[in-house]
């Protein structure tokens, strides 16, 4: 089949899907290993394309047999299974897999050797034995059939064991990244012993385990060296072995424990398997593909690795590991505690601290919090504090690990000390020689080995590790807030930062572990939970942590402003402290702030601090899709409340309930804060229950706005809500409403009824990006005539049109119209509107600023622009005419214009054809009675001519300022010239 009949059968197989059966066909799609091209391919296209736009895509960037395969697969998966009798029949006919790509085809010749009588037979059982091994070793134990379910849901995704994966001649390189605990490792064992399994695969294969953890202890060696160390039984065999290497898969596990200076990986390379090098180097050679190149590369990661990582895999298909996704969570739990009802409010408590919740994808934090929340509610004890913050749910795990009043300040202080020097050292497994080395025995670590706060790996007794990387973060955090003993003053933390280092956002970007550390800091601050501390252990928290701790963050951020990540960073900082003088404090100076929700944590951070900010006066907000669920789900909710169960209420209404809960205590501030003067919502996903409650805070007496702008918000329907919320609000003076929507006539009636009320005080009105009709934009400028507060109308983008903007000139011809601003910016305007607009500067004696900015007026449009200029009863002073399409033959019109002593001071030409008419405009900026200030025009390259008229222009009035700088995307926007 040729690729104009393979997509014309896609294309027909596609159309035949609905709406949903496509969205699942491409979500299924995104789910398989991709194509090269496919993978670069902007994931939007692939979103917005119809049936026959998804088989061109799919044909123009994947090969057949990928195609094939994965159409087949895909509607198999969606048991569409007439669909896939037609896929299988129209595409398979013509196409079946060539298999002479396949490198392994290359086998055949081998195996011819490996058939002689025994020798493949005991090559296969040599690997039986390896799997068993393996098996005993990692598999047996490691995980429980439930874990087991979700490794193998990951498992389809790995390329060379997924039989519908199309061959490729090329090995593949799969990275497997993800936060710490999800599972990579546990993922990457079983992908070991399914390529090995002599049942998945008939010929015979093999597989080696390089933990970096391991190899970054030892020596320079030889690579065959390197993966014999563990089998000595294969040592004969390994040339034989290396001389098939596509058959071979290694397993890289871990690479971010590989103890390397940056750039360590790629400073030299060696393609010689007995040759001895430092380790680094045979891992870079093995991964960079100069070390037998044919086999198969699976490494386990996590994020801080990728970018060396990136360096030096060649095509490599990225596997995000996710972990406990959220039914995997709520069955964790259901299985847990046994009884329904006591899992679900466990698991809710989890969910209300999305923090904590995102935590949970790792299997560690979910036994950590069932097991927390368990004993608690079985001693009859209140959960929900202990869920508000992370801080308080790791040290009420650790309180119930021991007895209480076990006297553990000694253990404790070992302990947390290890924790931060590993943090510092960027090590998550200590080995004997670092225990030696810091000094730490291991019999201090046997009472939380048995506490489960540790674990000993199972093949080497000598590596211990935190059960997960946020108990070791917990730790280093209690290294810095317990009261230093006379030993720790004097030093012999060698490695381990201060506290202001550890706060600094250099240290941040280098070491993005050390975030949470932070964090844990503040919530050990709080006199609650130092005294739990000290009635379980008797360990003391310092009584001065929490001025050193304002001391740090006093000086991180003198003299500078916040970015939106520092801002972030305090407001998590002071939540988890959850003391509210605290965040008074450290609140206290911002009277600026710009912040980004990007999901209900931070919306939570928010409401916490930010209500403390008596002095705060200018907040500009946007709200990311995803933060309020209601108005971008398909679903509806069509049952009783009252009558509704955990089970009855979908999982997005019970999170965009707690949205909004969290979102009114934010939105408290607007009615609380009376300083709070300047509000900005833009590019903004609100939900009708969000505007709604914003809104209610906006209407009320002791919400003191006066500049609020709306910019680029969903739903619609917000503008017509915010509308309602300014009627007769008389402390609002300027408004700005922008966005490409359709203008309801309830919002129109709104917003005339706000210009209408008699407490209206709006001095500035900007209208952006609106679709009004005729009789919409009728009745509003028939309002305008009784308004007499405002002084500034910008129309931006708007379809206003020549027959809109003669209502608005009628209007400005009354004479007690106010405005002495007018902005028409790209409203489609034409030379004809001119006309009109011509006798409204001659009559009005309040209009000084005009912008026609974008409109193709043309030279005409000019010509009665300036015929109303040349009377003495006009008054404009700013004329704004950026990319107008005027020519040589405007500028005779506005030269003569000029001359004639008319008012304007400022003038802006710029993005115009003009060249040819500069000349005679600089006769009338020469000329006496031009009053004319300042002239924008547009930058003309180097042309030494034109630079040179206009430097005699200035000489011979100096009193004029001309500014080239107005070219392409450098060109200034209009407002900042006209205002």
């Amino acid at each position: 089949m040729t690729s104009p009949q393979l997509e014309w059968t896609l294309q027909t197989l596609l159309e035949q899907l609905n709406e949903d059966e496509l969205k699942s066909f491409k979500s299924l799609l995104w789910a398989l290993p991709l194509e090269d091209v496919l993978q670069k391919t902007p994931w939007s296209e692939v979103e917005e394309a119809d049936g026959k736009k998804l088989a061109e895509i799919l044909v123009n960037t994947s090969s057949e047999n990928w195609i094939r395969n994965a159409t087949v697969n895909i509607l198999e998966e969606m048991n569409l299974m007439e669909l896939c009798k037609m896929a299988k029949a129209e595409m398979m006919e013509y196409g079946q897999v060539q298999e002479t790509d396949n490198p392994e085809l290359e086998d055949a010749e081998e195996d011819s050797e490996l058939a002689k009588p025994g020798v493949k037979e005991g090559r296969r059982n040599s690997m039986e034995k390896q799997s068993l091994v393996w098996k005993n070793t990692f598999w047996q134990g490691d995980i429980d059939s439930f874990h087991d379910d979700v490794t193998l849901r990951n498992l389809r995704f790995i390329p060379f064991l997924n039989p519908i994966t199309p061959r490729k001649l090329t090995p593949y390189t799969v990275v497997l990244h993800g936060p710490a605990g999800v599972g990579k490792t546990t993922l990457a064992k079983k992908c070991m012993l399914d390529w090995t399994d002599c049942n998945l695969s008939p010929t015979v294969r093999y597989a080696f385990y390089l933990s970096c953890k391991e190899l970054s202890h030892m020596g320079p060696c030889s690579f065959a060296e390197l993966i014999s160390k563990d089998w000595p039984e294969l040592q004969d065999d390994i040339p034989s072995i290396l001389a098939q290497a596509q058959r071979i898969l290694f397993v890289v596990d871990g690479l971010e424990e590989l103890k390397v200076p940056p750039g360590a990986l790629i400073q030299d390379i060696c393609g010689d398997w007995e040759k001895k090098k430092p380790v680094p180097v045979l891992l870079g050679s093995l991964l960079n593909r100069y070390m037998l190149p044919k086999a198969a590369l699976l490494v386990t990661t996590r994020p801080r690795a990728l970018r060396d990582l990136q360096l030096l895999a060649q095509q490599p298909i990225y596997i995000r590991v996710e972990g406990f996704l959220e039914e995997d969570r709520r069955a964790y739990f259901l299985r847990h505690f046994g009884d329904e009802d006591q899992a679900m409010r466990a698991f809710e408590l989890m969910r209300s601290n999305a923090a904590l919740f995102q935590l949970g994808s790792a299997p560690a934090v979910c036994w950590i919090v069932c097991t927390t929340l368990k004993l608690q509610m079985e001693k009859g004890e209140d959960p929900v504090p202990t869920c508000l913050t992370r801080t308080g749910l790791f040290l009420r795990f650790l309180c119930s690990r021991f007895p209480q009043g076990a006297q553990l300040q000694g253990a404790l202080r070992t302990l947390s000390f290890l924790a931060a020097q590993g943090l510092w050292a960027q090590m998550s497994v200590f080995h004997q020689e670092d225990l030696e080395r810091l000094g730490v025995q291991e019999s201090d670590l046997r009472l939380f080995l048995d506490g489960d706060i540790l674990r000993q790996d199972r093949v080497s007794k000598g590596c211990y590790s935190f059960i997960h990387l946020s108990v070791q973060q917990f730790f280093a955090g209690l290294f810095y807030a317990l009261e230093k003993e006379e030993e720790d003053r004097d030093g012999h933390a060698w490695d381990i930062g201060d506290i202001q280092k550890l706060l600094s956002g250099e240290e941040r970007v280098r070491n993005p572990d050390l975030i949470q550390v932070g964090h844990f800091l503040f919530g050990l601050a709080n006199e609650k939970r130092a005294n739990e501390l000290e009635a379980a252990f008797g360990c003391r928290i310092s009584p001065d942590i929490k001025q050193e701790l304002l001391r740090c963050k006093a000086h991180l951020h003198a003299n500078k402003p916040l970015s939106m990540t520092d801002l972030k960073e305090v407001l998590v900082c002071l939540y988890e402290s959850q003391e509210e003088e605290l965040a008074k404090v450290v609140v206290a100076p911002f009277k600026e702030i710009s912040i980004h929700l990007t999901n209900t944590s931070e919306v939570m951070h928010c409401s916490f601090s930010l209500k403390h900010c008596q002095d705060l006066q200018k907040l500009s907000l946007q709200v990311a899709k995803g933060v309020f669920l209601e108005n971008y789900m398909d679903f509806e909710l069509d049952i009783e409340f009252e009558r509704c169960t955990y089970l009855t209420i979908p999982n997005w209404a019970r999170q965009d309930l707690r949205s909004l809960c969290l979102w009114t205590d934010f939105c408290s501030l607007f009615s609380s804060n009376s300083n709070l003067k300047f509000l900005e919502v833009k590019q903004s996903f609100l939900s009708d229950s969000s505007v709604r409650i914003l809104c209610d805070h906006i209407t009320r007496s002791t919400c003191h706005l006066q500049k609020v702008v709306i910019k680029n918000v969903t739903p619609d329907t917000a503008y017509r809500d915010f509308c309602l919320a300014f009627i007769g609000k008389k402390t609002l003076t300027h408004l700005t409403l922008e966005g490409h929507i359709e203008w309801e006539r309830t919002m129109m009636l709104m917003l005339c009824d706000l210009l209408r009320n008699h407490k209206c005080n709006l001095q500035y009105l900007r209208l952006g990006g609106h679709c009004a009709t005729p009789e919409q934009w009728a009745e509003f400028f028939y309002v305008l005539k009784a308004n007499q507060s405002l002084k500034h109308l910008h129309i931006s983008a708007n379809v206003l049109l020549d027959e809109g903007a003669k209502l608005l000139y009628k209007t400005m011809t009354h004479p007690e119209h106010f405005l002495q601003m007018l902005s028409l910016e790209n409203c489609r305007l034409t030379e004809a509107s001119c006309k009109d607009l011509a006798a409204v500067l001659v009559v009005s004696k309040k209009l000084t600023h005009l912008c026609l900015a974008k409109n193709l007026i043309g030279d005409t449009g000019v010509k009665f622009l300036c015929e109303g200029l040349s009377y003495p009863e006009c008054k404009l002073q700013t004329l704004v005419l950026q990319q107008c399409s005027i020519t040589k033959l405007g500028c005779r019109y506005i030269s003569e214009a000029l001359q004639e002593a008319c008012s304007l001071t400022n003038l802006d030409l710029s993005l115009n054809q003009i060249a040819r008419g500069l000349w005679i405009l600089c006769q009338a900026l020469e000329n006496p009675n031009c009053n004319l200030k300042h002239l924008r025009l547009k930058s003309y390259g180097t042309s030494l001519e034109i630079k040179k008229l206009l430097e005699e222009v200035k000489e011979k009035n100096p009193k004029l300022t001309i500014d080239c700088n107005a070219s392409g995307a450098m060109a200034p926007r209009c407002c900042d010239f006209f205002c």
